[in-house]
């Protein structure tokens, strides 16, 4: 039987989707949630207008939910966006193949008066023990 999406993936919000003019760092999202214990991960960043100023996200990585780094460039697939008026309306994915229990995503903002409309999620997905609790 074919797995279902439902039962497989967990969608978490790390920011929040609003206007910002400032940096900010997202929550943390815990990749064994419900004791789920996922294996994979999905950064999803969903960009809409941005009016000024350059937006340069981070996917940082912990192994306690508190102490975040930067990840490692050979643990991601794809590229961490920095995004101006030029590549905004645009809907950004980077995969994490790194080990940390903990993830969220970081954005540094300069030049922003009026900044720009984002939110960013973690999708979790190949969980060790399923389905997923969403309870």
């Amino acid at each position: 039987m074919h797995p279902n999406p439902y039962d497989n993936l967990l969608v978490q919000r790390t920011l929040a989707p609003a206007a910002r003019t400032a940096t900010a760092n997202g929550t943390s999202v815990d990749r064994a949630a419900g004791g789920a214990r996922f294996q994979d991960a999905l950064v999803v960043i969903d960009v809409g207008v941005v009016t000024d100023g350059t937006h340069t996200f981070a996917v940082q990585e912990s192994a306690n939910g508190t102490d975040f780094t930067a990840v490692a460039d050979a643990d991601l697939q794809g590229a961490e966006p920095a995004v101006t008026s030029a590549n905004d309306d645009t809907v950004y994915e980077i995969g994490y193949t790194g080990a940390a229990r903990y993830l969220r995503v970081a954005v540094t903002v300069a030049g922003g008066s009026t900044g720009g409309v984002y939110g960013a999620s973690v999708v979790l997905s190949n969980p060790r023990r399923g389905p997923v609790d969403r309870g």
